[in-house]
């Protein structure tokens, strides 16, 4: 029996973007009520969550009124305050999960790094930039290119900044601008992704998806992953030793790279659903929202099994600068008979922002290719462009 009624219990979430939203969809059929904080008035999560506290993601005031009408809280940004969240779990009867000290790691890059090197999970080189110096010193010793990434705030390619060579030591290092990390530069074969879930007792992960990014932003992602059924077992495994390294129930998303030798590196993990596990919606058993939801109120976790072969494409916006949300080609997109169209409710397209996306699945496994060309064939219907 879980820690919290189902149906019956309301989680709080700081955050109320599209996380939230598919969040609250996932938990409305199991009689369990969202109640989101956002700082943007009718944010995407506002239309299918109990109630929204417009306000600031650290403002820890708000954050407590959020906190004394709900059982749990949880969050789906990192730029959630784990010192508030800390406090109110310490200060009340109300529980954050993933625990506040998770949150507080994997903030870092360069702690959250630190982890896991120390747990034995393998990792690409790094080493802490405080200095022009220390950035050159660095890249000298991984070879150029390297990457430098900020430790903190940094999504969907902001904050990470590839050095190509000396000359450009100097100006990444500015750009940069705060506490930073440098990374050796990881010829990969394949981006990989597993969704990890942590129950009140019980651990488990979705297969590997493989994801496609360009410019740094996830453009797609199929299960079953391209690569070999040995590869992919390793890649869950290495998710699941990760999991056991972060405290406080709910989903992770585990970013990994596979390399040519078929070495499996971590690169990122964040603590909460992720883009790359959009795919269980339709494609698995019970979703990465539902887990998590389950997850937060300690209630047993369900089933991850894949249902056969999804491709997912991201819908990004493709104007040159913001506008009203007007999209066209959707009208096509649901005459196809075949496509899950997920809306995020967001009303201002920007340049490459993520307003929704598209799911197909096919029972038959082997289909996984066949599935992303027919996706993103989709996805090029949809324009904000008039």
């Amino acid at each position: 029996m879980g820690e919290f009624s189902i149906p019956g219990a309301t989680i709080g979430v700081v955050g109320g973007g599209q996380l939230g939203r598919m969040m609250a969809e996932a938990a409305s059929p199991l009689g369990v009520r969202l109640d989101v904080l956002d700082p943007t008035p009718h944010c995407p999560a506002a239309p299918v969550a109990g109630r929204q506290v417009v306000a600031c993601f650290d403002d820890e005031q708000a954050i407590r009124r959020l906190a004394d009408s709900v059982d749990v809280l949880t969050y789906e940004i990192e730029l959630a305050d784990p010192d508030a969240l800390e406090r109110i779990s310490e200060e009340t009867t109300t529980r954050v999960h993933p625990a506040p000290e998770t949150l507080r790691m994997i903030q870092d890059k360069l702690e959250q790094k630190r982890t896991l090197k120390a747990a034995g999970i393998p990792v690409p080189p790094f080493a802490a930039v405080n200095s022009v110096d220390d950035l050159a010193a660095a890249a000298e010793r991984f070879g150029y290119p390297v990457m430098l990434k900020a430790r903190r705030g940094g999504y969907d390619g902001h904050g990470n900044l590839p050095v190509e060579g000396p000359e450009e030591v100097a100006s990444a290092f500015a750009a940069i601008d705060g506490p930073a990390m440098v990374e050796a530069f990881v010829d990969f074969t394949r981006e990989l992704s597993v969704i990890g879930v942590k129950g009140a007792t019980e651990r488990d992960s979705f297969e590997p998806a493989e994801n496609i990014h360009e410019a740094e932003i996830l453009r797609a992602s199929i299960v079953p992953a391209r690569t070999a059924q040995s590869t992919r077992d390793r890649a869950r495994a290495l998710a699941n030793d990760a999991l056991d390294e972060l405290t406080g129930r709910g989903v992770y998303g585990i970013e990994l790279f596979e390399t040519p030798d078929g070495e499996i590196l971590v690169n990122e993990i964040a603590p909460r659903p992720h883009n790359s596990g959009h795919w269980t919606i339709e494609g698995a058993t019970v979703s990465q929202f539902e887990q998590h939801v389950r997850a937060v109120l300690g209630a047993p976790i369900g089933s991850t099994a894949s249902r056969g072969a999804t491709a997912m494409a991201n819908v990004l916006g493709d104007v040159d600068s913001p506008a009203r949300a007007r999209p066209i080609g959707v009208d096509e997109i649901l005459s196809a008979g075949d496509v899950n169209i997920h809306w995020y409710g967001k009303r201002e397209v920007r340049p490459l922002r993520k307003m929704a996306h598209l799911t197909m699945t096919d029972p038959d496994r082997d289909a996984a290719p066949q599935l992303l060309a027919a996706v993103r064939e989709q996805r090029r219907k949809i324009s904000f462009r008039s």
